[in-house]
């Protein structure tokens, strides 16, 4: 009997451990745009899968086993849903035109220069797929068909304000409401009901950047950070009420997203700008900690938070050579730092690092202040690599300007 019990103590942890394990990536840097997944992860890295991904530095979306990104096909930004298991292309819809104004496909290392293309990642929720293009067209899809649910264009209809090499912002959403910048003044930060894309709220007269928005909790509930052109804006989820604002310099562009933890609020910029620290403090302007001019620049790399320690992908346009470092988020000290992985992009499971190098180079790395601990590493994408990782069910998923990939980390 006790051998018995025994048996199905093991197996109940067993299962348990299955379903702790298992957990989908709905939106730019995951479930809680923080870059992190509560998932545990292996040490062996072995490719699943790979299929072509033509153009872009569209992320991975994922959700009830397909996976979702933006790729460059026949002059048009397309949306397309593939079978997560095999990356099987399930269904694809071409949106707006894949041409650029501007373009940064000739930027890289001599021999990995190649591909431009979509920016935005989608967003996956309760059955939708939301996509916010270079164009600043807002659309709701089905996710199981494709499907067409509902529209919205900032441009035409709230007087958007495009910027230099178009948007590369994602939607997020808070509650009930997806959430994107970039209209005019006064609806700068736009709030739609997710089912209906009815408009709930507009606010803010701000030039957007090229930094995806922030949900973060706040004393009242869900701020969202906008990193706009003047610097930090944080406003109310519900209502777009202005709840605080931090200056900060702005340089040509402005890319990676602002990063929380508590009352700290980290950004940084690329074009000699540098990176700071401020403390939210209840008032109207946030508290500066530190900052650091033309030091700790993350180009549209955005790092990830873990036990008081910044982990990401530091310096400007150097393809790669640029380092993976740690850094003390309450000082701005860096703690080590590991060179050759360019601008690619991090995140974290459990505690673990997820890497993506910008040659196509996965690696797995300790999340540990006290030095550089790499795990595994493989190569796995040819092309450029300037997506973010995301990880579903203890499967890493990857993009570069040429190929698609699933990895199996055991």
């Amino acid at each position: 009997m006790k051998l018995f019990r025994f048996a199905c103590a093991a197996t109940a942890v067993a299962v348990a451990a299955s379903f702790a394990r298992a957990e989908d990536w709905h939106q730019y840097r995951g479930n809680q745009g923080d870059g992190k997944s509560t998932e545990s992860i292996g040490d062996s890295l072995n490719v699943v899968w790979t299929v072509p991904a033509p153009l872009g530095f569209s992320s991975f979306a994922i959700a009830d086993g397909r996976a979702f990104t933006v790729i460059g096909r026949d002059e048009k930004e397309t949306l397309v849903a593939m079978d997560a298991s095999n990356g099987k292309e399930l269904w694809a819809v071409p949106m707006g035109s894949s041409a650029y104004e501007q373009g940064g496909g000739g930027a890289g290392t001599k021999d990995n220069r190649g591909g431009d293309g979509p920016r935005s990642t989608p967003l996956v929720d309760d059955g939708r797929v939301y996509v916010y293009d270079s164009y600043m067209l807002l659309q709701c899809f089905d996710a199981a068909t494709g499907k067409l649910v509902w529209k919205r264009d900032v441009i035409k209809e709230y007087d958007g304000r495009n910027i230099s090499w178009l948007n590369a912002t994602s939607p997020v959403i808070a509650g009930d409401l997806v959430i994107v910048g970039g209209g005019g003044a006064g609806k700068s930060f736009l709030a739609f009901e997710k089912t209906t894309g009815k408009n709930v709220w507009e606010s803010g007269d701000e030039t957007i950047t090229h930094a995806t928005p922030t949900v973060a909790k706040g004393d009242g509930g869900d701020e969202v950070i906008f990193f706009a052109k003047s610097g930090l804006v944080s406003v109310d989820a519900n209502s777009g009420k202005e709840l605080w604002r931090a200056q900060f310099p702005f340089s040509t562009s402005t890319a990676a997203s602002p990063v929380t933890d508590g009352d700290l609020v980290y950004c940084s910029a690329g074009y000699g700008v540098g990176a700071g620290v401020f403390k939210k403090n209840g008032t109207a302007i946030a508290d500066e900690v530190w900052f650091k001019s033309n030091e700790l620049m993350n180009h549209w790399s955005t790092p990830v938070v873990h036990d008081g320690h910044l982990y990401g992908l530091f310096e400007f346009k150097k393809y790669g050579t640029a380092p993976l470092q740690c850094v003390e988020l309450a000082t701005g000290e860096i703690k080590w730092a590991e060179r050759g992985f360019g601008p690619g992009n991090c995140i974290l499971a459990g505690d673990k690092l997820v890497v993506l190098s910008d040659a196509g180079e996965v690696a797995i790395v300790k999340a540990d202040p006290s030095g550089y601990h790499e795990l595994a590493r493989k190569d796995v994408l040819t092309g450029k690599c300037w997506s973010m990782p995301a990880i579903s069910d203890g499967k890493v998923f990857v993009r570069s300007t040429e190929q698609a990939a699933c990895i199996a980390v055991d």
